[in-house]
């Protein structure tokens, strides 16, 4: 018999990229009580790793548990960027409903909508947070119209439609039901959760079903998998079997020897859970996203949607440049296989695939974010590498047709940089499909743009509108191919020879060009140190020492001025990059380089 268990809720916190949701969720485990009133908290405190709390993003989805008037309230923060929208799919399958929270000021955005679109298809409540109200130029009385607009283009039910709406100020902690109230706390928005969204339900006699949603990874005790009890109870010594919904021939007996609930920011060790609770399972080691946990007399897998598939594709191979060795810790192939093949316990919108070259490994992800993100843990961890240009997966149709990925490009911009933005993307094969005023002297142009076409164009971006556009991208399915692309008007300096680089050579060196290197930095042969802007390769000296004769003194050296060297982070780098051309990654330094570093090699290479 299905039962309603009143005392927990489960809800998922879904918005765009940076309309607070991980600020919001601070705010519920610190007025629940789960940090001690002198406890001093690090903001973001979901935010676990290193550059989620220096992007100030979310990257992975997280589990928390907060109590309010003895309801559990299990809670997850999703990510908001595109690159990991697959992350956000599979954890509504654990919740009864969503909490959506939108700027007070930028209102619905394009991951706003694909997320909400997600969460009423899977039939979840929605309580809409307006975040943001004491921003000076929020205007939440017209993005509650916007909101509810985007509820009826995304053809939700009359009961989605009457949804409830919640004021708040996430950094200040006070949330209101009308913007009258006088603000205190976060308590509106607790006894909305309460009374809103659904109770779990579930049969506690039928026989046991666990769905498993997201996976873990920990060095101790390996992969935890994390999901919901749909049915039944699961205990700790219990057997049990693993089906998947997609793969029918899974069909494994396994032993649960662990068992853990969510309690604030820890995992707390259960002997058992029944229907609408969320748990950890470790001990399993052979445990996958979308695999179901079922008692031995009745295994029947929960269905669950596939994972979207990679679009774009990265050639990672082993360092053979001249100061190869020479700063990373982890620099050889094994090292390199293990780490990635590591990656793929955690994050299932991954793939990597060895090569003819046992020196070399294709990863594919979901965007350029997706897989600088990893690039960046690994440099941090002490691996060297070198990564080749991204590319696109291209697919065919039943006749044969080339099909290419193609993306929603939506962009805010101050009106005078309309121009420069529809002439860059028309020019990436960009269609423009529709063009409206926001607010604040700002339009929003839609673009209709083969993937490929925003390969390196973030950068590009931010200076054509002088950091002040927002460019957001969404997947929209695969299309005809569009036709050849020309990425990159600039050429290439290139290091004519191997040394240190000398200020009398960069002197010379900086009439042609915006430099990458300062003085006293190693250089070698094939290098990329510069870019040209007549669009040319050219290969320069750049430790070329002054000859010294009776008339020339060494010291007027002195008087040379160098303009000041442009130096690339790695979004820039990755960007930047040609086809026959590579990024040397190391925990210290970031270069550019040549695949052929021979020039006279290279010189056939192009003619072939």
């Amino acid at each position: 018999m299905k039962i309603k268990r009143e005392d927990i809720r489960n809800i998922a916190i879904i918005a765009h990229v940076d309309h607070g949701k991980t600020t919001l969720v601070d705010e519920l485990l610190k007025q629940s009580g789960v940090f001690r009133s002198n406890q001093v908290v690090q903001e973001r405190v979901m935010d676990s790793n290193d550059i989620e709390r220096e992007r100030g993003i979310t990257i992975l989805s997280k589990n928390t548990a907060v109590f309010y008037k003895d309801v559990k309230i299990n809670i997850i923060d999703t990510p908001g960027h595109a690159d990991f929208g697959g992350e956000v799919e599979r954890v509504l399958k654990m919740v009864d409903g969503v909490i959506l929270v939108v700027d007070a000021f930028e209102g619905p955005m394009p991951q706003t909508k694909f997320v909400l679109k997600k969460a009423l298809e899977l039939n979840l409540s929605v309580i809409v947070c307006i975040n943001k109200i004491d921003r000076p130029e929020a205007r939440p009385n017209e993005v509650i119209d916007e909101v509810l607009e985007l509820l009826i283009d995304l053809d939700a039910t009359d009961e989605q439609l009457d949804c409830p709406f919640v004021f708040a100020s996430a950094k200040s902690g006070v949330a209101v039901l009308e913007m009258s109230d006088e603000a205190k706390d976060m308590q509106p928005l607790f006894e909305t959760i309460i009374e809103h969204i659904p109770a779990p339900e579930g049969d506690p006699d039928a026989d046991t079903q666990v769905l498993i949603s997201t996976i873990d990874y920990n060095e101790y005790v390996g992969r935890i998998g994390v999901g919901k009890v749909s049915n039944g109870t699961i205990r700790v010594n219990q057997d049990a079997i693993i089906v998947n919904h997609h793969d029918p021939d899974k069909f494994k007996k396994v032993k649960i020897s662990k068992l853990y609930e969510f309690d604030g920011l820890k995992k707390v060790e259960v002997e058992e859970a029944t229907v609408g609770a969320i748990v950890a399972i470790s001990g399993i080691s052979d445990i996958h996203i979308g695999d179901t946990l079922c008692s031995v007399d009745h295994p029947e897998p929960i269905p669950f949607q596939k994972i979207s598939e990679p679009t774009i594709a990265m050639q990672f191979m082993v360092n053979d440049s001249p100061l190869a060795g020479q700063e990373g810790k982890y620099i050889t192939s094994r090292h390199l296989r293990d780490r990635l093949f590591r990656e793929l316990n955690t994050d299932v919108s991954l793939r990597v695939e060895e090569t003819d070259n046992t020196d070399c490994f294709k990863v594919s992800g979901r965007g350029e974010l997706h897989l600088s993100v990893l690039i960046e843990n690994m440099r941090r961890e002490g691996y060297e590498f070198a990564v080749s240009k991204a590319e696109v997966l291209y697919k065919h149709d039943e006749k044969g047709h080339l099909l290419e990925p193609m993306e929603i490009a939506v962009i805010d911009v101050p009106e005078d940089f309309t121009g420069i933005v529809i002439e860059k993307l028309s020019y990436r094969k960009g269609e423009l499909t529709g063009m409206s005023k926001a607010s604040g002297g700002y339009a929003r142009l839609e673009f209709n743009i083969p993937a490929r076409g925003l390969i390196g164009y973030r950068g590009e971006f931010m200076t054509d509108t002088k950091g002040n556009g927002i460019l957001n991208t969404l997947f929209n399915g695969y299309g005809p191919y569009k036709g050849d692309i020309a990425y990159r008007q600039t050429g290439s300096l290139i290091a004519y020879e191997t040394g240190e680089t000398i200020t009398y050579g960069l002197f010379n060196a900086q009439e042609r060009g915006i430099l990458f290197v300062g003085p006293g930095e190693k250089v070698y042969q094939g290098m990329v140190v510069g870019e040209n802007p007549k669009g040319d390769d050219i290969e320069i000296n750049v430790c070329k020492r002054k000859q010294l004769t009776n008339t020339r003194a060494s010291g007027s050296d002195e008087a040379l001025k160098l303009t000041p060297p442009k130096i690339l982070s790695l979004e820039q780098a990755l960007d930047f990059i040609e086809n026959d051309e590579l990024v040397e990654v190391t925990p210290k330094n970031i270069r550019i380089r040549k695949k052929i570093l021979d020039p006279k090699m290279r010189m056939r290479a192009n003619r072939k």
